[in-house]
């Protein structure tokens, strides 16, 4: 399948997943919409591929915002016209036990990864079916399908995240509507050192399994790989990913192996 020309609205864009898939779609020819709360970074992004101007845009976003995102919907439109692949990879990540994290933070985190998400996805969704179809993409995680220490409400606004796409796949498919929910392992990405923790401040440490995890720049060929394939879930990393398996199949021994095992 080609990506040459596709439109491609890549949200969290200025770091980790979200810039290796600008530059890999760059690469394949396609045209972008790149978008984060960091204008400033994603102008930097932008000059990183050395671009035709018309052919990568910078619309920053704010996902904590929900209100907002109906108007940032309608204008990244008026850029190419249509949205074929909308790619849901802003996000923030959390490092504290349940008990020490405040309701304030389990809020943000629902906010930014779900809430933020679905408004935008509903935002888009009318005009896609318009124009005969298109794909959602959403950036999720192996803790989108079991939970670990340390990540009681970033496990929880991803496994919202499961729960809401897998239903609107249903609903849309026949409406041409393609969605694909990724869940990444250990990514070496800044996701550990913006994660937040009990109350509501950056960990400002990186992980030791996050800095020895796949690069970036193979986790994002292997989404565009799932992408292009029409994937409805797929799972990138390490060892880390039979997890998913373990937990479906052998539970009890799952849970016996998560209590002790090294989740940062």
């Amino acid at each position: 399948m080609t990506n040459k020309n596709k439109i491609v609205w890549i949200t969290g864009a200025s770091s980790g997943i979200g810039e290796a898939l600008v530059y890999a779609y760059h690469k394949l020819g396609a045209k972008l919409i790149i978008s984060s709360r960091n204008k400033d970074k994603l102008y930097e992004v932008k000059s990183n591929c050395k671009a035709n101007p018309t052919d990568i845009h910078v619309l920053p976003l704010d996902l904590d915002n929900t209100e907002s995102l109906s108007a940032v919907a309608e204008e990244a439109l008026k850029i190419y016209g249509k949205i074929d692949v909308l790619i849901h990879s802003g996000g923030i990540s959390q490092r504290s036990l349940a008990m020490d994290t405040q309701l304030s933070v389990n809020e943000r985190l629902m906010k930014v990864n779900f809430f933020g998400t679905v408004a935008l996805s509903q935002a888009v969704l009318p005009a896609m079916i318009q124009h005969g179809g298109g794909h959602l993409v959403a950036i999720s995680s192996l803790v989108g399908k079991f939970g670990t220490p340390l990540r009681s409400g970033y496990a929880a606004s991803k496994h919202a995240l499961h729960g809401y796409f897998d239903s609107l796949r249903a609903e849309l498919y026949q409406e041409n509507i393609k969605i694909t929910i990724v869940c990444p392992g250990f990514i070496k990405t800044q996701v550990s050192v913006n994660a937040l923790v009990g109350d509501g401040s950056a960990q400002n440490s990186m992980d030791d399994a996050q800095a020895n995890g796949m690069t970036p720049e193979t986790c994002a060929q292997k989404i565009i790989s799932a992408i292009n394939n029409e994937k409805e879930e797929v799972y990138i990393g390490g060892k880390e990913i039979y997890g998913v398996a373990l937990k479906r199949f052998f539970p009890k021994l799952f849970s016996k192996l998560l209590r002790k095992a090294k989740v940062t």
